[in-house]
């Protein structure tokens, strides 16, 4: 079997050696769309994380299973995959963990004035007349915690929540979700908690359902995260209302990725951002890479 990975870089540097036990494998660190066809289409297995595989790609290559390194698969044509009875396959369920601690990093920055500490104490505290200085920060136990998408992330988070003592209510991205654990709220209560996670994925209920019609109902000091897609929420509307309204925003992801350079996000001040590493912990991307390697052991078998 010949094994081409067309974006190994996105992965870090984690070891692929593993994958040589399934066969000849090539390694490009990145692959431009225009050298996509070329380096797989002699290719048995493609294993590529945000590569675009469609139908030119597949009506001109030899290719018989796509192993997506991710869990989103909208980087392939899934109904020609089929129609060609090429195997796709994802990686779903290994990134739970490490994106409900970045959640909660961003939550507890805020929440604690972590960075306004640190730099108090490395300039100011040595002259400070009294052993402490303090500005206000605050509590989660007791605050409400609002999560949009209650998938296995959501949930995660919600359990997590829970232990710091929060009040979890949700909102059903597909409308299908009733979880008897938590109360199922409409958008705009969620939108009135203290804390707004998004975990949901991006589709045509969840394209731009965070917008200049709803977004004004976020309350001063509440924060709003975002580890869904960037799509979900309006960034324009969002720069406009953040500061005026005085509250605080974590975003792991963005409509354009790598982020643009005039992404009215970067001129916001009460946000915190982070270029899509939620799901990438050591332990996350090796999990990835196990699952990865046993659908495709799975499939040669």
């Amino acid at each position: 079997m010949k094994l081409v990975f067309l974006d190994a870089l996105t992965l870090g540097d984690i070891d692929l050696s593993i994958f040589k036990n399934l066969g000849e494998v090539k390694i490009y660190q990145t692959t431009k769309p225009t050298e996509t066809l070329e380096r797989i289409k002699n290719a048995d297995i493609v294993l590529t994380n945000k590569v675009v595989i469609d139908k030119e790609i597949m009506d001109n290559s030899t290719i018989k299973m796509i192993q997506i390194l991710a869990t989103g698969m909208n980087n392939v044509d899934l109904e020609y995959a089929k129609q060609k009875g090429i195997i796709v396959k994802n990686v779903a369920g290994y990134s739970t963990e490490s994106v409900a601690q970045l959640t909660f990093a961003m939550v507890l920055e805020f929440m604690n004035k972590l960075r306004y500490y640190d730099e108090y104490a490395k300039t100011k505290y040595s002259g400070s007349e009294i052993f402490t200085h303090i500005v206000d920060f605050s509590e989660l136990n007791g605050k409400t915690w609002g999560i949009i998408g209650l998938g296995n992330i959501g949930k995660r988070v919600a359990e997590i929540a829970e232990c710091f003592g929060c009040n979890v209510i949700y909102y059903s991205t597909s409308g299908k979700n009733n979880n008897s654990k938590y109360k199922r709220v409409e958008l705009d209560e969620v939108l009135k908690s203290d804390i707004i996670s998004v975990h949901s994925p991006l589709n045509e209920k969840t394209n731009n359902l965070l917008n200049k019609n709803n977004l004004h109902l976020i309350k001063k000091d509440s924060i709003l995260i975002n580890m869904g897609r960037g799509g979900i929420v309006n960034e324009k509307d969002l720069a406009e209302i953040i500061d005026k309204k005085g509250f605080f925003a974590g975003f792991d992801v963005f409509t354009s990725e790598p982020i643009k350079k005039d992404n009215p996000l970067l001129k916001v001040k009460n946000i915190i951002l982070t270029p899509h590493i939620a799901w990438a912990s050591k332990e996350a991307r090796e999990k990835l890479i196990k699952l990865a390697y046993e659908n495709i052991k799975e499939f040669i078998k």
